[in-house]
Order: C-alpha cells, then sequence, then structure tokens
C-alpha cells in the first residue's frame, strides 16, 4: 500500500484529502504543519509522495520543500494551494516540486495526479495484493479466490486490503472508525465488529489467511 504524506493547516480540508485517498487503496498521513510532517518523515516512516500546501504557519511550501529536496531527490512532491500565479509556480518548481494545483481541489483530478506522479517516479501503480489463491486489485475493486470473484461492499474491501497490508500488525477498532468511516455519526467501534463477522463469513473458504480479533484493542490478519 502507498504511504502518502499530506501537509495542509486547514484541519478540515487535510481530512477530507486523506479520508479519500485512503478510501481508495492508499494510506494517507495528515499533518497540520511542515514541522509535524518533518516529524512523521524522519521518525522511521517511508512515504512514496508528499502534497503540500505553500501558505502555512512557520515554515511555508517553499522552504518545506526546499528541505525535502536537499534531503530526498527523489520522492515526488505535488503543491496544493490556493496560489494560482505564475511566480508562485515558477518558485516551486525552481525548487524540485513535480506537479502543482490549484484549490479548490477536484478529489477525483488530485487522484489522477497522484497516480501520473508514482507512476513518473518509477513507482509501479499496480496495487494487487496477492496472498496464496487471493488476489485483491485496488484499482478494479475486485476479490478473487482460487479466481473465483468474492463481492464485497466498498468498506469491506478496504478494510480487508488494510488489514492484510500489514499481517500481524493490530489495528484498533478506533483507528478503523477514523480511516473508513469519517466522521459518521451513529455508527460506533462496534460497527467494525459487524463488519469483521460479514468478512469471515465470506473468507471462510479460503485458507491463505485469518482475521484475528485481538482482545482488548480491535483485529489483525495473520497469513496461514
Amino acid at each position: 500500500m502507498f504511504k502518502i504524506i499530506v501537509v495542509e493547516d486547514d484541519r478540515e480540508l487535510n481530512r477530507a484529502v486523506s479520508a479519500f485517498l485512503n478510501q481508495n487503496g492508499y494510506e494517507a498521513t495528515g499533518c497540520l504543519s511542515a514541522n509535524e510532517a518533518y516529524d512523521a518523515l524522519y521518525g522511521g516512516n517511508v512515504f512514496d509522495l508528499i502534497i503540500s500546501d505553500i501558505m502555512m504557519p512557520g515554515v511555508d511550501g517553499f522552504e518545506f520543500a526546499r528541505t525535502i529536496r536537499e534531503m530526498d531527490k527523489n520522492i515526488p512532491i505535488l503543491f496544493m494551494t490556493a496560489r494560482d500565479d505564475f511566480a508562485a509556480k515558477q518558485r516551486g518548481f525552481r525548487m524540485g516540486i513535480d506537479d502543482y494545483l490549484v484549490k479548490p481541489i477536484d478529489l477525483e483530478e488530485l487522484l489522477l495526479h497522484v497516480e501520473a506522479l508514482l507512476r513518473r517516479a518509477g513507482i509501479s501503480t499496480s496495487r494487487k495484493l496477492e496472498i496464496g489463491s487471493l488476489v485483491m486489485d485496488a484499482d478494479e475493486r475486485t476479490v478473487t479466490v482460487a479466481g473465483e470473484d468474492v463481492p464485497l461492499t466498498m468498506r469491506e474491501f478496504n478494510l480487508l486490503y488494510k488489514l492484510l497490508s500489514y499481517p500481524k500488525k493490530a489495528f484498533t477498532r478506533s483507528q478503523l472508525m477514523d480511516e473508513f468511516w469519517d466522521g459518521e455519526t451513529g455508527s460506533g467501534p462496534r460497527t467494525v465488529d459487524v463488519y469483521m463477522t460479514k468478512l469471515r463469513q465470506k473468507f471462510a473458504d479460503c485458507e491463505d489467511f485469518e482475521i484475528v480479533t485481538v482482545h482488548g484493542l480491535g483485529y489483525k490478519a495473520v497469513l496461514k
């Protein structure tokens, strides 16, 4: 699963962009400032792409991009900003950014730019998980076991893809709710249990993995 860092001080926009990327097969980490992003980038995490605003308090997007380029020549950087002037675009590209989108952004268009940047960077955009007889295709939103289609809702697909992308890693119910329910009212953490029960039923005959309950915490996938 490709990891993307979203650096945007507008909390609601950050949340919306991160949630949309998560729902489309990526793992997005939202940061509200450049300094917060530095901590994420150099705290042992490995990211495949950066999306950054320009106008942020403290360290702005230009300085942030320059610092990143001094340390990493290859990671794609996409500016997502309200600044539509040529001077800002020129300065950004000269500092080493790879793409530039002007707010207000269309999330579907953002997704196309993300896919193109990963392609240009030489990162495979074939987002498939193959575990024994099970194949999950994040682009086609299809799941097969031994060549047979297993119909899943989008949320079921996203939950299973997340678990199988990080086998043996436990996720809390709250983590999964925050990522895949995006603040929906009327849904509590126990809603996750209902979805896990459905997934277990649908893959009861698949011998390649198991969804394990981590008591007092949440769930993880264990490969067999």
